[in-house]
């Protein structure tokens, strides 16, 4: 694991035992300077909760390839809440549903389960890192504007 100022939690949730992308994603995420506590496949909404509180992790990282993401994912932010990390980072990206719809709706779908970010598989993974950073050093500097600045050069 990369030791940086940045931590997230990565998994793949539910009975999604897809390995190949995780570990794509653990060495990306990692070589552009972000540490990361990869839980592996077929994760429960707890264990990718309990690892974020037990790290410190700024961000929960969830990828779904097998398209239930949207049964897996059901009330992970009201489970945040009820465990005292409401305003984690909630990141998720992959083949999230089963069928075709187009991604605005899924998107929409997502982000009103709770989750700040919702990416499709082949999503630019630097652009997506460089996401995570600003969206991380913003939360960090919530209500101290003038340390935005200093954060941003890290």
């Amino acid at each position: 694991m990369v030791t940086s100022e940045f931590k997230v939690v990565l998994g793949v949730i539910g009975a999604d035992c897809h390995a190949v992308g995780n570990k794509i994603l653990m060495n990306v995420i990692e070589q552009l300077g972000v540490s990361v506590v990869n839980l592996g496949v077929m994760v429960s909404q707890d264990e990718f909760i309990d690892a974020a509180i037990e790290t410190g992790a700024d961000a929960i990282l969830v990828s779904s390839i097998y398209g239930h993401g949207e049964i897996d994912c059901m009330g992970l932010r009201e489970r945040c809440i009820e465990r005292g990390i409401g305003d984690i980072l909630l990141y998720i990206g992959g083949n999230l549903i089963v069928g075709k719809r187009d991604f605005d709706s899924i998107e929409k779908q997502f982000k009103a389960m709770g989750f700040d970010r919702v990416f499709r598989a082949g999503d630019d993974l630097k652009m997506f890192v460089d996401m995570l950073k600003g969206e991380i050093v913003q939360k960090r500097a919530k209500g101290r504007p003038e340390q935005v600045a200093e954060l941003c050069k890290a």
